[in-house]
């Protein structure tokens, strides 16, 4: 298993806009901090910066990099991308999380459960 698992179509999405970024130098960086309504929220950006202790792999042709602090959280992790009739958006699976919010954007491990922010949700 991989650290990150991006979908054929959440790969495309990316390429897409990373190229209307109009940067070869950038890389996608996907993170977690804490808050959110249950614990943690993910963050997933473009970024042209690394740190020494950030991990890097290549899923769907893409550069990933990942903090060190935030792997542990993420191991495992699906990100597809869904259209509806209200249009698109990224979701994300992660094995890890024993407890999510409804908008999916927030979680929690049975390991640690973050400092929640009940006013982000």
């Amino acid at each position: 298993m991989s650290m990150v698992n991006i979908s054929e179509s959440a790969g495309s999405k990316i390429q897409e806009m990373l190229a209307a970024e109009g940067s070869s130098d950038l890389f996608l960086r996907i993170g977690v901090k804490e808050g959110g309504c249950t614990g943690f929220s993910y963050g997933m950006g473009f970024d042209d910066e690394k740190h020494d202790n950030d991990k890097v792999f290549q899923v769907q042709g893409l550069t990933v990099v990942v903090d060190e602090d935030s792997a542990k959280y993420l191991y495992g992790v699906e990100i597809d991308w869904k259209e509806s009739a209200m249009g698109g958006g990224f979701t994300i699976h992660n094995p890890n999380a024993v407890a999510t919010c409804g908008c999916g954007q927030s979680f929690r491990t049975a390991a640690d459960a973050g400092k929640p922010n009940p006013d982000t949700c």
